[in-house]
């Protein structure tokens, strides 16, 4: 599966393990709540639908009422659900935190289901990303020193928003990055029964 098509595969399935949608839905869904997916079209849904049923992960169920759908002569919408396998392969796919993770199509889908991934995992995403950024933030750095001489003022302009929008977002990673380990600690001091004395 090429890139773009993984991180379909890790959203549908996150989209049915809250529960079972029929195609429209489920493209509804994934157009609403990740925004990397505003331009999805069935065109790139149902081939990944067919693979995950392939693979064991999805099954198609048929409507409940087959003999209403006939007499109201709608065509029957095929309903999709996460099988055993899918739930477990789903799980897999939530504690991945390496580099692809990080990644800005990838980063997007993994947040949109932070609320099921375990604290540890946010945590090495979160900073796995940030890490990447700042990497980011040198590279244009570099780059606005090198050509500050050399290009129009637009292009310059350009370089800088470039600059601004990561930096923006590696503040916005600091403030979540804290709230975790926030969240950790407060969770530990909870679970040994012990609390801050600091002042």
């Amino acid at each position: 599966m090429g890139k773009r098509s993984s991180v379909l595969e890790f959203a549908v399935l996150g989209l049915l393990h809250e529960s079972p949608l029929h195609g429209y839905e489920l493209r509804k869904r994934l157009n609403s709540v990740l925004g990397s997916f505003r331009a999805l079209s069935y065109g790139s849904l149902y081939p990944c639908l067919k693979a995950l049923v392939r693979a064991g992960w999805i099954v198609e169920d048929e409507p409940t009422d087959p003999v209403g759908t006939a007499r109201s002569g709608k065509r029957s919408k095929i309903v999709y659900k996460l099988t055993a396998d899918g739930k477990e392969h789903f799980q897999t796919l939530l504690g991945d935190a390496g580099p692809a993770a990080w990644e800005d199509e990838n980063f997007g889908v993994h947040f949109a289901f932070f609320a099921r991934t375990d604290a540890t995992t946010r945590l090495r995403i979160l900073e796995g990303r940030r890490s990447r950024l700042e990497e980011r933030v040198e590279g244009f750095r570099a780059a606005l020193l090198r050509t500050r001489e050399r290009v129009d003022a637009y292009t310059l302009e350009l370089q800088r928003h470039g600059l601004d929008s990561v930096e923006r977002e590696v503040r916005w990673l600091n403030e979540l990055i804290d709230g975790e380990r926030r969240g950790q600690h407060d969770q530990h001091h909870e679970s040994t029964g012990t609390t801050d004395q600091s002042t």
